[in-house]
């Protein structure tokens, strides 16, 4: 059994990691932080291969689509975990932070999700697990640049889910809210410490909810699970309403 995981460095990644760890399965971590790839190798030594990827490099997300490919059992889970927050607060009105923030959340996602889908098409086998984001269920003032990324990318492993379905390939969306890692901290800055703890769930809590609904084949989940409802609720409100918040 094996797990692959693009974006390894991130912090529900790695909790991803120890926990299909904890179930014997085999590790290929790609990522583009060097020294967080050479602590994750040293901890885990002979469970996993560490490979430094700059998604925005394509000769290396090739490379990577093959290595996935070449290394994984019958039947592999790949885990895309590519995203950044960097230059939300910007994007609004800065056009090069905007398009940044498209690039990394969206378009390079799908240069490799095409390839590696294809790739696991054409064996016939496997499970994809696409990490989004709340933030793509509706646009908000605070963070729309970055939510409509997301929303494309919930909208593309849709179309995914649908088109591989009978190809033999299952892929699975994963839609968090909060959860507790240095990605949300620095998002959030100083308003991190005054938020409601019932919204914010841990990377382990999250990690066993992601490996359970991996292994019974869920299209979609929201991880902490009450984001389910609290999104559904905040896509109710009426346009005329919601435009008036300050969310």
């Amino acid at each position: 059994m094996s797990l692959a995981i693009v974006g390894a460095t991130s912090g529900i990644a790695q909790a991803v990691a120890a926990e299909f760890a904890r179930h014997g399965h085999r590790l290929q971590l790609y990522g583009r932080d060097r020294t967080k790839l050479g602590a994750l190798g040293a901890h885990w030594r002979e469970q996993a291969e560490c490979h430094e990827l700059d998604v925005f490099d394509t000769n290396a997300v090739a490379r990577c689509v093959a290595g996935i490919l070449a290394s994984s059992d019958s039947d592999p889970y790949v885990l895309v975990a590519v995203g950044s927050t960097q230059g939300v607060a910007e994007s609004a009105t800065d056009v090069n932070a905007a398009l940044a923030l498209l690039d990394v959340n969206f378009r390079q996602i799908v240069a490799l999700l095409t390839p590696l889908a294809e790739a696991m098409a054409t064996r016939g086998n496997g499970c994809l697990i696409v990490i989004s984001s709340v933030a793509g269920d509706r646009g908000r003032q605070s963070n729309y640049v970055y939510g409509a990324a997301k929303a494309g990318l919930t909208a593309f492993a849709a179309g995914l889910r649908n088109r591989l379905y009978r190809r033999g390939v299952h892929v699975m969306t994963v839609i968090p809210g909060f959860v507790d890692t240095d990605m949300l901290q620095s998002t959030l800055g100083e308003a991190y410490a005054s938020m409601p703890k019932f919204l914010v769930g841990q990377p382990e809590k999250v990690a066993k909810q992601i490996y359970r609904a991996a292994v019974k084949r869920k299209d979609v989940i929201y991880v902490p699970g009450r984001w389910r409802v609290l999104m559904a609720v905040i896509k109710a409100i009426p346009e005329r309403i919601f435009k008036r918040l300050s969310l």
